[in-house]
């Protein structure tokens, strides 16, 4: 769905802002078009909080005509800096983390800030971002607080991502080569192994694998710079630690051996809580 709209989760909150700023960059690469997307839960007995807007309870139309207009200025400011992309902004009601699941069916990637308030408060720190990266129906971008809040032009980082061989891993790897292809930055392969009985002995094999999985990407963008990396480590700990030179980490939905568990277990909560960069957990549909 090359040419289906990058949603991104908005609340009008600063993390937000970086979030839109993420999607409008990519969106400059693919010229795929942008939908703002606010979410809130009314609730019916202690109202509801949003960005610069007094606690109501539905139906509270004054509160929803001033989200509109939030996400209109929004999206008309997106379009001002970007005029040859289409931006829109669209309202939400709902569980922030079904709704957005839901209207990911349609997108070709969602992009998320690390908090806010109003309809995505905590949405980093609890089961909501598993949630939505677990169950999304397109690749899910995430940039954490002071993650990519740098001009993107100015970086100049590889896209790095994780390969274990597993399927998730191998479509993991065909988005983080074009994206990598698109900036024209060089693109990192990193298979992280435990060392067995035999030491470094298997090497060449768990090399080879990955090489493997590269050439046709290496004869599709026969221009980008590819490296191929194995690190003796565990997969957070190699993925956090390359996030701090990287553009961007990307990851399947989940893999097996050193990559076992990615989305759902500890590794990719460590990853979302703790990496430098955007991360893109990448599923099939």
């Amino acid at each position: 769905m090359r040419d289906a709209e990058i949603l991104v989760g908005y609340d009008g909150s600063t993390d937000a802002s970086v979030a839109v700023d993420w999607a409008l960059e990519e969106a400059r690469h693919s010229g795929q078009p942008v939908r703002l997307a606010y979410v809130f839960e009314w609730l019916t007995v202690a109202g509801w909080v949003g960005p610069g807007v007094a606690p109501g309870v539905w139906p509270d139309e004054t509160a929803r005509r001033q989200v509109e207009g939030l996400v209109r200025k929004a999206a008309a400011d997106a379009t001002a800096t970007h005029p040859r992309l289409r931006v829109t902004g669209e309202v939400y009601d709902g569980p922030p983390a079904l709704v957005l699941q839901e209207r990911s069916a349609e997108a070709g990637m969602l992009v998320l800030g690390s908090r806010g308030h109003g309809g995505f408060g905590g949405l980093l720190a609890g089961s909501t971002a598993v949630s939505v990266a677990a169950h999304a129906h397109c690749p899910v971008v995430v940039v954490r607080d002071g993650a990519g809040s740098a001009p993107v032009d100015a970086s100049t980082g590889p896209v790095a991502v994780g390969v274990d061989g597993s399927d998730p891993s191998l479509v993991a790897l065909g988005f983080a080569a074009e994206r990598a292809a698109q900036r024209q930055v060089p693109l990192r392969v990193l298979h992280a192994w435990t060392p067995g009985p035999g030491g470094a002995a298997g090497v060449p094999d768990e090399r080879a694998a990955v090489e493997q999985a590269l050439e046709p990407w290496r004869r599709t963008f026969p221009e980008l710079d590819m490296t191929v990396d194995l690190v003796p480590t565990s997969p957070a700990a190699m993925l956090i630690e390359v996030s701090r030179d990287a553009r961007l980490v990307v990851v399947g939905s989940r893999g097996r051996g050193g990559l076992a568990g990615m989305l759902l277990g500890s590794v990719s909560q460590q990853l979302i809580q703790h990496a430098n960069c955007p991360v893109a957990v990448v599923r099939e549909r």
